[in-house]
């Protein structure tokens, strides 16, 4: 692909990155700001959301791509391990949300392109993004080990919150609801497809990464 070509696209994946985060933050405060409820909660809430923070990361990667000055923050993020671990996020934020959410809903207007951005047509650029333009063959293993360390934390993190203040992001992480144990049944299947994914993500690496014959 030409280089002027591709840096146009990926810039306007970065623009509907930010774009559908945007349109989130803003339909969250303005929720909050009709109820006389705190907007600093708002924020909290925004980012409490594994769907958020994902799209974020995946967002300033792109951001990056297309960005020419030079710095560590730069390198680290477009690393091969780190942008191919961000890809196994985003595509587990999408498939999670189809299989287990989206039939629990129906969102009009602006939250419908928020909703479509931030699950579908990001995940899929991502993924785009992550097979045609980010370096294959350097990744291993012991990589995934690496990477699910993010959704452990922020699992860890939502179990907290939840336990401070009895609100929890998604339904089937509801410890007042479902209570511990099938949460940690629901958390494990999810963990299960996020270690499917990856290793799909490292096979596919390796597969491209092989020299021609």
């Amino acid at each position: 692909m030409d280089n002027a070509l591709r840096r146009r696209l990926v810039s306007l994946a970065a623009l509907l990155g930010w774009l559908g985060l945007s349109i989130q933050l803003y339909l969250i405060l303005l929720g909050r700001w009709s109820l006389g409820a705190s907007l600093l909660g708002g924020l909290v809430n925004f980012f409490s959301f594994f769907t958020v923070l994902t799209n974020i990361l995946v967002a300033v990667v792109l951001t990056w791509e297309v960005t020419p000055r030079e710095s560590a923050v730069r390198r680290w993020f477009l690393l091969p391990s780190v942008s191919s671990g961000i890809a196994v996020s985003i595509a587990l934020v999408s498939l999670a949300y189809n299989l287990l959410l989206r039939h629990l809903w129906q969102p009009e207007g602006w939250q419908f392109v928020a909703d479509e951005l931030l699950h579908d047509v990001m995940p899929l650029l991502y993924v785009a993004y992550w097979w045609l333009c980010v370096p294959k063959g350097t990744l291993r293993l012991r990589h995934i080990g690496l990477w699910i360390a993010y959704p452990l934390v922020y699992f860890a993190y939502v179990l907290l919150r939840g336990d401070l203040l009895a609100a929890y992001p998604y339904p089937f992480i509801d410890v007042s609801n479902l209570g511990y144990p099938q949460v940690f049944l629901n958390a494990g299947g999810i963990l299960a497809g996020f270690v499917g994914i990856a290793l799909g993500v490292v096979g596919l690496d390796r597969w491209a990464g092989r020299p021609s014959r």
